[in-house]
């Protein structure tokens, strides 16, 4: 009898999404050093030396462009340049964005 494929399970479905989220905060790590190594934040870093510790939620975390053409079907990041959300400073709530230069050198998808 051949043996069948076994079912995600939601405990799969969960730890990838926790995968998926974790590359899409970490980014491109050469990206990441590149910028430090010039004595500059990232986006997500100055992000959270703006808001209260913790109050940062994102949206559209892992929205990832549609483009065709130049090569660009083949990568696909996540977050798509652009960090966008809202916290608190000083208890109050701030809308925020912030262009990645990590993806795409910051330009917009």
């Amino acid at each position: 009898m051949p043996q069948q494929a076994a079912h995600p399970t939601v405990s799969d479905g969960i730890a990838e999404l926790s995968r998926v989220r974790e590359e899409a905060v970490r980014g491109v790590p050469r990206a990441t050093e590149a910028q430090h190594a010039k004595g500059k934040l990232t986006a997500r870093e100055r992000i959270d030396l703006l808001l209260d510790p913790g109050s940062f939620t994102e949206v559209e975390q892992l929205r990832r462009h549609r483009a065709t053409g130049f090569g660009l079907e083949a990568k696909r990041p996540y977050t798509d340049g652009v960090i966008t959300g809202w916290g608190t400073v000083h208890g109050r709530t701030v809308f925020v964005y912030a262009h990645d230069f990590r993806i795409f050198g910051g330009a917009l998808g």
